[in-house]
């Protein structure tokens, strides 16, 4: 089954995509030497050469890959619209490539979708790893100093592979840079301004760019948003709040669906029994008896099909099936390293240049971790909140993109929209991220459940596109009503995401 294209992950490409080209100097006038997509002839395919690093363009540059999938009806074209790509490591190339099975009709007619793929991922010299190396990882869940001072020995082992296999574009690839490299794909492009729509992380590109390049705006929506302010405290519990609320929902539909295997039964019971046979070693992983997964690995499992409400009936498949028989029958919990290649793409330095969020020693990470099983009785914490902040540890100070409060200027306001029940990019951050904007900013809620806004009914697919064409802003305090799962346009195939995988991407 193919995740939602527009948030893709881990893609991986040819050797020769991968170095740096030496260079002097970016071009002092961009420019795109399109071809037809190896993918799809009707979609344009390009390289654009940009810094290294944009603070000192003279050490040399590399090119990241674009594409362009023209309007269908030119005479009406309003211009370029870029598709921001989520992950981090999701692909703009491919959300191109895939638009029209998600994108309403006129927006294909009238505008030319166009996108990039962000340094560090996928056709702009990815970040890549040694496949053993990344198959050391320790378990994300510490339970002493040892195990901290661990974490942090192999995140810095870890570092140093990936430099070494990755070039000098490893430590430039914040999304800051990114924003950098979207104003020159403008140019190139001869534009004026750009319509833009980012989803998830897609949505931290886009308020970068809207603060660095405010007259570059036309229109730009934040799909599910990134709240780049927090420091570790709020990061965590927010999003541990987001895995709770989203456990509540499910467990809603359990009692009144008859469809859901826990019906009538005491689904928190169930759910914390189950949670206790892992602790003690009791699941297995599909097929391989001998490998145990934690409590970690099924509420990843949970976490990933709460990203839809069609993954609900998914989970209560996967509750009944690892009570009764200790493991799934198909399928897996946890992601599994193709170890006939040498690297695998590891695109999460991305995320550990935008956010800074250190925590000093196993005291205050136990802290934290205590602190999450209180927001979040049934869940503990959520995999979203543990994963991030293991995974950056020890990260070298001070990072590229630290985060700040939003200072947007922009002659059209921003529209943010998020669900009301995100377990992702959660409904706290969108209305963080809206009081940043201010008067630059407009809140939609989606009364609903589930990551990304856009393709949720009528309402919210036809605000967002009315924005996007017309540059009109819903009213203040604009809501759209809950749709059931069977309702939400039948674009993408829903695929929940592999647990443990890093990231805010999209599956479907």
């Amino acid at each position: 089954m193919r995740r939602f294209a527009a948030l893709l992950t881990g893609l991986l490409v040819p050797l020769s995509l991968l170095a740096p080209t030496a260079s002097a100097a970016t071009p002092a006038k961009p420019s795109v030497a399109w071809a037809p997509c190896p993918e799809d002839p009707a979609v344009e395919c390009g390289t654009l050469a940009v810094p290294v690093d944009w603070n000192n363009p003279a050490s040399g540059t590399f090119n990241v890959g674009v594409a362009r999938r023209k309007a269908t009806d030119p005479s009406a074209r309003i211009g370029a619209f870029v598709l921001g790509a989520g992950g981090p490591g999701g692909s703009g190339v491919e959300e191109v490539l895939f638009a029209p099975q998600y994108l309403s009709p006129e927006l294909l007619r009238r505008f030319d979708v166009v996108g990039l793929d962000p340094r560090g991922t996928n056709r702009s010299n990815p970040v890549l790893c040694s496949t053993a190396v990344l198959a050391e990882s320790p378990h994300p869940l510490m339970r002493n100093q040892a195990d901290f001072d661990e974490r942090l020995a192999y995140n810095e082992r870890l570092r140093a592979d990936c430099r070494a296999r990755t070039g000098p574009v490893f430590d430039h690839v914040d999304s800051l840079s990114t924003a950098k490299d979207l104003d020159a794909f403008r140019a190139a492009l001869g534009e004026r301004q750009i319509t833009y729509w980012g989803g998830s992380y897609g949505t931290l590109l886009g308020q970068l760019y809207a603060e660095n390049f405010p007259q570059r705006v036309r229109a730009l929506t934040l799909d599910s948003t990134m709240d780049h302010s927090l420091g570790t405290r709020g990061f965590m519990d927010t999003e541990t709040w987001g895995a709770q609320d989203a456990f509540n929902e499910f467990a809603a539909w359990c009692k009144r669906e008859t469809s859901c295997l826990q019906h009538g039964k005491d689904l928190r019971a169930i759910w914390k029994d189950l949670l206790a046979r892992a602790d003690r070693g009791e699941i297995h992983a599909p097929g391989q008896p001998g490998v145990k997964l934690t409590a970690f690995d099924i509420i990843g499992f949970a976490v990933g099909n709460f990203y839809d409400p069609r993954g609900w009936p998914q989970l209560s498949q996967g509750i009944d099936e690892l009570l009764s028989t200790g493991t799934l029958s198909t399928g897996t919990l946890t992601p599994a390293l193709d170890r006939a290649q040498e690297v695998q793409p590891n695109p999460f330095q991305i995320f550990c240049q935008d956010f800074r969020l250190p925590v000093r020693d196993f005291r205050e990470w136990n802290s934290h971790v205590r602190r999450q099983s209180k927001i979040a009785p049934d869940m503990r914490y959520s995999s979203l909140a543990i994963f991030p902040v293991v995974s950056c540890l020890g990260q070298p100070a001070p990072i590229p993109n630290p985060q700040h409060e939003l200072k947007v200027r922009t002659k059209t306001p921003l529209l943010v929209a998020n669900s009301l029940h995100d377990p992702a990019t959660v409904y706290p951050w969108a209305l963080g991220t809206a009081r940043q904007l201010g008067r630059s900013g407009r809140l939609l809620t989606y009364e609903g459940w589930g990551h990304i806004v856009y393709g949720r009914g009528a309402c919210a697919t036809g605000t967002i596109d009315a924005y996007l064409l017309t540059q009109r802003l819903p009213a203040p305090g604009a809501r759209c009503p809950a749709v059931p799962p069977s309702e939400v346009r039948s674009l993408r195939q829903f695929t929940p995401p592999k647990p443990g995988t890093p990231g805010w991407g999209f599956p479907s």
